[in-house]
């Protein structure tokens, strides 16, 4: 199973079930299963190479985890909402709760590779295993499927492995689990393996911060300014997040994460990154 989006084995999914308000991050409106005026009939997206200049930066900093063609060509077998407009509601009920599937076995796959997670490494597979088999279940248990539970289970397991592997970093780790940082300055300094789980970083100055191996699940990074900061190690880190977040070529990332297109160069000037991004 993968857990990176293919969007041509999908059918749009994301552009059709998700709902969204006009803001920041959309430039428009749009209700719940009902696709967005900028999905094409082969259900890719009309302006995907300028969606940040039409106002959807917030589709640039979503990722299904590979939810949409897991539901599109799995449990839908392939049937086009379109053409099978009976399926569509259904089909619309699923993609949200597959796409947390997908999000928790992303997790569990990061934790058990964790070298410092081997006290619990059994039960993360175990996990792993259980939650593949909810992603292989049929429409209608999926859509009844308290998805809030298997989270809660997941989440004691991902917060034990994070607990091991930021032991390993000496010191005294700083503790900001789901803290209001919007807007915090926050340049050099030392968060290294420190716990940001929810923290809100939306617009934080985080140049030259060390991040290594600090839990950043479910950090909000849109607009948090990451150009030099190291974040060598760091735990449950997403594309999505880079996405949303500012940086430049001296930031350093884990891998197999790569350096978002619309990042500036190292060297650029702070006017001039504000100005492009």
């Amino acid at each position: 199973m993968t857990l990176s989006a293919d969007c041509s084995s999908c059918f749009g999914l994301c552009c059709v079930a998700l709902p969204f308000s006009a803001s920041a991050d959309f430039a428009v409106d749009k209700a719940a299963g009902t696709p967005c005026t900028n999905l094409r009939h082969d259900f890719r997206c009309g302006i995907h190479a300028q969606l940040r200049e039409r106002g959807f930066a917030g589709c640039t900093v979503f990722d299904c985890f590979g939810a949409g063609q897991q539901v599109s060509q799995v449990t839908f077998g392939g049937r086009d909402w379109r053409q099978d407009p009976a399926a569509a509601r259904r089909m619309f009920a699923v993609f949200p709760v597959m796409r947390q599937l997908h999000e928790l076995l992303y997790y569990l796959t990061e934790a058990a590779a964790l070298p410092a997670a081997a006290p619990i490494r059994e039960r993360l597979r175990t996990a792993l295993k259980d939650t593949e088999r909810l992603t292989g279940t049929g429409p209608d248990e999926l859509a009844a499927l308290d998805v809030g539970a298997v989270r809660a289970g997941v989440n004691e397991l991902l917060l034990r492995a994070s607990e091991l592997a930021r032991a390993e970093v000496p010191g005294r780790k700083k503790n900001h689990r789901g803290a209001d940082l919007i807007g915090a300055k926050l340049k050099g300094a030392n968060l290294r393996g420190a716990s940001l789980r929810g923290a809100y970083l939306i617009g934080a100055d985080l140049r030259a911060a060390d991040l290594r191996a600090a839990d950043l699940i479910g950090a909000d990074f849109r607009g948090a300014d990451l150009r030099g900061a190291d974040l060598t190690g760091s735990i449950f880190l997403t594309q999505a997040q880079l996405n949303a977040a500012k940086g430049d070529a001296a930031t350093k990332l884990p891998a197999p994460l790569t350096r978002p297109a619309h990042w500036v160069s190292a060297g650029t000037s702070s006017a001039g990154s504000a100005a492009r991004c």
